[in-house]
């Protein structure tokens, strides 16, 4: 998991040519073991070989939401000049549509697994609760944090644009 989360970082890194956007991103993963312990034990599910595979597919799922979401804020800035907090607000609104949209059709297609009871499925029910749980928790978390965290990277700006 830490290798994957550091070529995520990696690509990130190479993509947006800043430290800062991806570290902005990859907090949104804090929130991914909250749900999926929290899934787990609801479910009372123990930790398996398809548990740590959840965790990795959350991984990507979850850096794909908060890009959507930094990305429209770059964008607000670069091309249409708008002030950060100004940019967090527009692409908060315009990009929650499509970060539910995604979250939903993936806990909805993984529903039918989570709550199978047949022997057959037994191993991939632990995947599913933890996919569902991480993505609930990660996605709700992120549409709040990732404005938050993006505000405080670059809290110098936000308090020159204040101040003109």
């Amino acid at each position: 998991m830490v290798v994957a989360i550091g070529l995520v970082y990696l690509t990130m890194l190479i993509t947006f040519g800043q430290a800062r956007i991806p570290f902005i991103i990859l907090s949104s993963l804090i929130f991914v073991p909250i749900g999926s312990l929290l899934g787990l034990w609801i479910a009372d599910e123990p930790m398996s070989v398809s548990v740590m595979i959840g965790l990795l597919m959350l991984i990507g799922i979850v850096t794909t939401n908060a890009i959507v979401m930094v990305d429209r804020i770059g964008q607000n800035r670069t091309e249409k000049g708008m002030p950060i907090r100004e940019a967090l607000i527009e692409a908060g609104i315009t990009r929650l549509r499509p970060i539910l949209m995604t979250a939903f059709a993936t806990i909805a297609a993984l529903l039918p697994l989570a709550f199978t009871t047949s022997s057959g499925t037994l191993i991939s029910k632990g995947l599913a609760v933890t996919v569902i749980g991480g993505l609930t928790s990660s996605t709700l978390l992120t549409l709040i944090l990732i404005p938050v965290i993006y505000e405080v990277f670059f809290f110098r700006q936000v308090k020159n644009e204040r101040s003109m």
